[in-house]
């Protein structure tokens, strides 16, 4: 697709790791609910976001499976790449600036659905789980590296029942979830080497950053078809 940018969301600080995010920039090149399903599922990241309007800042979420009401990596992704102060999910406004470095929104932590977090021991004991682990339902594994500097390390496991995604690189939603548990602000390193930043607000909103980059054109896989196109032509 011409208008599919794919971008890394939550980079390290040398520019590498981050979660991979599939972006249509014109939602009009895939106006058909069950073609752009087709496409995420096929794209294969964590999410696919279809852009409904630039300027407004209208989006649509797609994991592999469903339709996503909210998504952390998505809208910071999108912030980024529109260069906008506000998005539109179907939760709601979210708010978004840009330091930067850094690109950040302000989300709500009810707005997380189907995520569990777990703390663990150690930091070695997160980074010796199997992907995934045994179990049900969408966990996101967890420890202090440093609590007084307020420090984790975690990685996220959707274990969802297609089993499309073992792992998730970089996890934006369920990173507000434990924010909002621990009530502090946080430094989250994830999966390979990602990093997410995240700040409680005094009316119950979080606010998470990272950094945003484009994926390697080697790094993206193989072009998707257009959404026009049928499969297997």
């Amino acid at each position: 697709m011409n208008d599919l940018d794919v971008l890394r969301v939550f980079c390290a600080g040398d520019g590498r790791h981050g979660n991979a995010l599939g972006v249509v920039r014109d939602g009009r090149s895939c106006p058909d609910d069950a073609a752009r399903q087709a496409l995420a599922a096929e794209l294969g990241y964590s999410e696919t976001v279809f852009v409904d309007d630039p300027e407004r800042g209208v989006v649509d979420i797609r994991t592999p499976g469903a339709r996503a009401s909210f998504a952390g990596h998505p809208l910071v992704g999108v912030a980024w790449l529109l260069d906008i102060e506000e998005l539109q999910p179907p939760v709601g406004s979210v708010w978004a600036r840009d330091d930067g470095e850094f690109t950040w929104i302000t989300a709500r932590p009810e707005w997380v659905e189907g995520k569990r977090t777990e703390r663990y021991a150690s930091a070695a004991e997160v980074d010796a789980l199997p992907a995934p682990p045994p179990g049900e339902g969408w966990l996101y594994a967890w420890a202090w590296e440093d609590e007084t500097a307020g420090r984790v390390r975690a990685r996220g496991f959707p274990r969802r029942p297609d089993g499309v995604i073992a792992e998730d690189e970089a996890t934006g939603s369920a990173a507000i979830l434990l924010t909002a548990q621990l009530n502090r602000a946080l430094n989250i390193t994830q999966g390979a080497g990602s990093q997410i930043l995240t700040a409680p607000g005094p009316d119950g909103t979080v606010e998470i950053g990272g950094r945003v980059r484009f994926a390697p054109r080697d790094a993206r896989g193989p072009a998707a078809r257009p959404c026009s196109e049928p499969a297997g032509r």
